[in-house]
C-alpha cells in the first residue's frame, strides 16, 4: 500500500469522473437544505430553487454567500444563526473562530459532517507521509478553535499516536517533543520559527531530533519560499503546508511532490477563482479570490463562499500522482490584506519572502504609514547574535528594492521586544496620518 495517499483511486481519478462525483455530492447538497432556512431564503431571493442546481454549470444561478452574512445571521438570531440545516439535537461538535477580526461565528458539526473532517485531515497527513509509526505533537493552546481537534481526530485516522501540546509553556513543549521522540510536529508557520527561537537560546538541537515532518497551517507562510527554507533547516525536517477554515474545512494540502504549490480538495469541496473586484471568474495561472462549496458538511454548510483568500490554480497533473487541481504557491494572501507603496501592490506573503530571506532577523514587525498620497513601510526588526543591526538594516532595504522597486525603512529594535505568537501572526500594523 502507498502511504502517501489516504484513498489513491480518489485522488487519481481522471477529471470526467471527478466532476461525475462533485455533482453527486452537490445533489446531495441541495437536496439537504429543506429546513436551511438561511440558504432558502438566499435562493428565493436569487429566483431559483435547490432543486434547480443538478451540475457544476448550474452552481453559477446561485449568488456567493459572504462572511459578514453569516456573522450578520448570528447576530440576528443566536447563536447559530439561520444557519443549520438539521434540529440541534443532530449535532455533536460546537467550536468558533477566534474573532480576531470581528465577531467570532459559532459552528456545528453533526457526527457525518465530522466524519468529511477527518478524511479531509487524513489526506493531510497521508500526502506528508505520516503513519502509524509516527508520533505527532500538536503545539496548539487547543481553545474552542477547531483545527486543533481535527488535527489530533485526523492524526487517529491514519494510525499515528498523538500528542496534545496545550496548557504548556514553548519551553515544555520542546522538551516534550524531544523526549517523547515525536516525529511530526503541527504549528503555525510563525509558532515553528518562534520554537526553533526558544530551542536555540537554550540550547535544544531540534534539527537533531526525531521529527521528520512538520506542518502548518492558519497563515500563509509554509509555502513561501523563504519561510519555507528556514523552517526546514531549524528543524532539520520536510515542512508541509495545508489550508483551511472553520466555516469550511481543511480544503488543501501539500504533498512531497516538490514543486512549490498544494493541492485543492476537490473530493469534498467545489471550488471557483473569481475576480474580487468583479466577480468574474479567472482562469488557470492568474490570481483570484477562492470561493468555496462545501460538499460534506450539510449540518451547516456553506455554499460559493468568499473566502477572501487569493490563489492562483493549476489544473495540471502533479507529479505525485494526483489529478487533483493545486494552487501554485499556496494562498497568496487576503485579499483585504494588499497595501500600495508608491505604486507597487504588495502582499504581506510577498513581503515575508523578501524579509525571511534576509540572514540575521530573528522576528519582525512592518508598519504601514498611510497618507492621502502614499503608503511607506517601516519594518522593524531583531537582529541575530553575531549580527550588526546596521548590516542587516542595510540588507532589508536592499532586498525590498531589489525585489519590488521601493525603499522602505529598517529600524532595528532589542532583543525580545517584539510579540511573539502562537496561533495567527499579527506582524503588519497600519497606521494613518
Amino acid at each position: 500500500m502507498d502511504t502517501t495517499f489516504f484513498d489513491g483511486d480518489s485522488e487519481t481519478l481522471d477529471r470526467a469522473s471527478l466532476k461525475s462525483r462533485q455533482e453527486a455530492a452537490l445533489r446531495r447538497l441541495m437536496a439537504s437544505l429543506g429546513s436551511n432556512r438561511f440558504y432558502r431564503a438566499k435562493l428565493a431571493d436569487a429566483g431559483t430553487t435547490s432543486g434547480a442546481v443538478r451540475t457544476l454549470e448550474d452552481l453559477s444561478r446561485l449568488p456567493y454567500t459572504s462572511k459578514q452574512e453569516l456573522v450578520e445571521s448570528q447576530r440576528r438570531h443566536p447563536p447559530f444563526g439561520e444557519l443549520l440545516s438539521y434540529p440541534l439535537r443532530r449535532y455533536r461538535h460546537y467550536h468558533r473562530t477566534s474573532g480576531t477580526s470581528g465577531q467570532p461565528l459559532h459552528w456545528l458539526d453533526t457526527e457525518e459532517d465530522w466524519e468529511t473532517w477527518v478524511r479531509c485531515w487524513a489526506r493531510v497527513y497521508r500526502a506528508a507521509g505520516v503513519t502509524e509509526d509516527d508520533l505527532v505533537f500538536c503545539a496548539f493552546s487547543f481553545g474552542p478553535y477547531i483545527a486543533h481537534w481535527t488535527a489530533m481526530a485526523g492524526a487517529e485516522r491514519v494510525g499515528a499516536m498523538r500528542f496534545a501540546g496545550g496548557g504548556m509553556s514553548t519551553l515544555q513543549r520542546l522538551e516534550t517533543i524531544v523526549d517523547s521522540r515525536a516525529t511530526v510536529v503541527l504549528a503555525t508557520p510563525t509558532y515553528a520559527l518562534h520554537l526553533a527561537e526558544v530551542a536555540s537560546r537554550h540550547g535544544i538541537d531540534l534539527a537533531g531530533s526525531a521529527v521528520r515532518v512538520t506542518i502548518h497551517a492558519g497563515e500563509p507562510g509554509a509555502s513561501v519560499p523563504n519561510v519555507k527554507r528556514r523552517i526546514e533547516e531549524a528543524w532539520g525536517a520536510r515542512c508541509f503546508d495545508h489550508a483551511g477554515a472553520t466555516e469550511v474545512g481543511a480544503w488543501a494540502f501539500d504533498c512531497q511532490a516538490p514543486n512549490g504549490s498544494i493541492h485543492l480538495n476537490e473530493l469534498e469541496f467545489i471550488f471557483e477563482l473569481i475576480d474580487p473586484s468583479d466577480v468574474r471568474p479567472v482562469g488557470d495561472g492568474r490570481p483570484g479570490e477562492l470561493v468555496i462549496t462545501t460538499l460534506g458538511r450539510l449540518g451547516m454548510p456553506v455554499i460559493r463562499y468568499r473566502t477572501g483568500d487569493l490563489a492562483r490554480r493549476l489544473s495540471a497533473p502533479c507529479a505525485c500522482g494526483r489529478t487533483l487541481a493545486r494552487i501554485d504557491g499556496g494562498v497568496l494572501g487576503r485579499v483585504d490584506d494588499m497595501f500600495i507603496v508608491r505604486g507597487v501592490n504588495l502582499h504581506p506573503a510577498a513581503m515575508d519572502d523578501v524579509i525571511r530571506g534576509v540572514s540575521g532577523i530573528v522576528e519582525y514587525e512592518v508598519e504601514i504609514r498611510g497618507t492621502q498620497v502614499v503608503d511607506d513601510v517601516v519594518i522593524r526588526f531583531e537582529s541575530e547574535e553575531g549580527f550588526s543591526p546596521a548590516d542587516v538594516a542595510d540588507s532589508l532595504v536592499g532586498a525590498c528594492r531589489a525585489r519590488f522597486n521601493i525603499r522602505v525603512g529598517a529600524e532595528p529594535t532589542a532583543a525580545g521586544s517584539l510579540p511573539r505568537y502562537e496561533l495567527k501572526a499579527q506582524r503588519y500594523k497600519r497606521r494613518c496620518e
